[in-house]
């Protein structure tokens, strides 16, 4: 078996030094840059507000409003609200055209990174079939489920219409 000379060896591992230093620098900027907060962080989603809009009706559809805070790096949605007192939660959101209100029901709301998302009643809401025996001032549990982040545990509070904005 022929064996290569101390000079081949020597011009393999010359030719393969500025790969070899280019894998390094970059591998060493990515670690830095990462390290340094700029690869980002993933979302972190919390629930600052929650309201639970009083109906007209008792025990009718009403809207149930939150304000969403996201401190993490990634932007998230939000995908779905439950709760185990209401009936099906659906997200919505108002559309006006010509002067006249209409609901437009939506599968996801982005949280963006480092911002907020409010909802309100002329906008992203949730629409709900209020339980009966609503009370101003009573706490209604929710359930905000995220694509990314874990689901967020939350008591509305039951409000007029004119404390909802």
């Amino acid at each position: 078996m022929p064996t290569k000379s101390a000079a081949a060896v020597a011009t393999s591992l010359r030719s393969a030094l500025p790969a070899v230093a280019a894998c390094a620098v970059t591998l060493g900027g990515l670690t830095a840059w990462t390290t340094l907060g700029g690869a980002g962080s993933p979302a972190a989603v919390g629930v600052t507000d929650a309201r639970l809009i009083m109906p007209a009706d008792p025990g009718g559809q009403t809207a149930v409003v939150f304000q969403l805070r996201n401190t993490g790096g990634a932007d998230d949605d939000l995908v779905s609200v439950t709760s185990p007192r209401t009936g099906p939660v659906r997200l919505a959101h108002t559309v006006v055209r010509d002067g006249a209100g209409s609901m437009a029901m939506v599968d996801a709301a982005t949280v963006p990174a480092h911002g907020t998302l409010t909802m309100s009643p002329f906008g992203l809401d949730a629409m709900v079939d209020a339980p009966h025996g609503l009370s101003l001032g009573q706490l209604v549990p929710f359930v905000l489920h995220f694509r990314d982040s874990p689901p967020q545990r939350v008591a509305a509070v039951v409000v007029r219409p004119q404390d909802a904005t």
